[in-house]
């Protein structure tokens, strides 16, 4: 535990100002991340360094296809979120409370060593819970030429967003939809909170994007033209991975049909150049082709990955530029 960053006492009260939420809170109370509390008047990282999963991972799991392909990343999960997304397949610990272990940043940093990683993801739950303890681990991790990885909703301020941007490498970047309506009322979050995040970060590091396809909720033509349409615009060489939707937590329609899947994939193909489906066996939907030949360059399976046509970062058939960090 250490006394947060990024808050300001309102009326004997502390008021959060990491994500959007912007807690309000009196003696004792914990924000809606459940990371954040009120001690004698002050806000402190009661999570700080709390760990509640520690895995070693292919890259791949992310899901991150362009970044270091056929790598392992040590990943490590806080026990906490600050949306509440009903259909969450990690629920128990991003909304309930389960036991957690304290990794001081330093060892957590040996630890990725150790294994032979490339770096450290924070995933699984939503790391940006763990804002302070990010700050401390990044810079402990650079110093050991360590990379570090974000699996994130994108809930985050642009102050402190900006702050932790220089010690990230890459982030995966949920993007649940481009309907406020879907954010505010079904995962209880803010859109325009989430693009901005994604805007800025761009800049600033590899990123790859996440889109759970939800039947009913997110999975229309429109949904997803809206949303190709806008990463387009940010960018079409931004990796789109579109994932299949399971009945879990307290969501229950039916699973993704593969032709959503196949649909959404080959709309998006059209103005974007690097679009995968996860969770599904689709032909080809996992592979990485020059967008300019055609020619395969990474063949994927089940999170396994084989190089079949790359050259550092071109394609080595006509020379094409990759958007990949190898």
């Amino acid at each position: 535990m250490k006394e947060a960053t990024y808050y300001e006492k309102v009326d004997g009260k502390v008021k959060c100002l990491v994500c959007p939420h912007y807690c309000v809170l009196a003696e004792g109370k914990v924000g809606i991340c459940r990371g954040r509390k009120n001690i004698d008047g002050k806000l402190y990282a009661v999570n700080y360094g709390e760990t509640c999963s520690v895995a070693l991972d292919p890259i791949e799991k992310k899901p991150l296809y362009h970044f270091y392909p056929g790598s392992n990343i040590f990943s490590v999960s806080p026990n906490g979120c600050n949306l509440s997304c009903p259909f969450c397949q990690n629920w128990e610990i991003s909304q309930g409370k389960v036991p957690t272990q304290y990794i001081e940043p330093t060892e957590l940093a040996e630890l990725a060593k150790r294994y032979n990683s490339i770096g450290v993801a924070y995933t699984y739950a939503e790391p940006l819970v763990w804002y302070d303890y990010l700050l401390d681990v990044g810079e402990e991790c650079h110093k050991h030429k360590l990379k570090n990885v974000l699996v994130t909703n994108g809930m985050i301020n642009e102050e402190p967003l900006r702050k932790l941007l220089p010690l990230i490498n890459a982030m995966n970047i949920d993007l649940k939809s481009m309907d406020e309506k879907f954010y505010k009322e079904f995962v209880k979050g803010d859109l325009k909170t989430v693009l901005n995040t994604i805007t800025i970060a761009k800049k600033s590091c590899h990123i790859e994007l996440t889109n759970l396809l939800i039947p009913t909720k997110n999975d229309s033509d429109s949904d997803i033209t809206k949303l190709v349409d806008w990463i387009a615009e940010l960018g079409d060489d931004t990796p789109l991975h579109f994932s299949r939707y399971f009945p879990h937590y307290k969501f229950r329609v039916e699973t993704t049909p593969e032709a959503t899947l196949r649909k959404a994939w080959e709309l998006a193909k059209k103005k974007l150049k690097y679009v995968y489906v996860g969770n599904i066996q689709i032909e080809g939907s996992s592979n990485t082709i020059c967008p300019n030949c055609g020619t395969l360059l990474i063949e994927r399976g089940w999170f396994a990955s084989r190089i079949t046509n790359l050259k550092g970062k071109n394609c080595g058939n006509c020379g094409y530029e990759i958007n990949i960090v190898v």
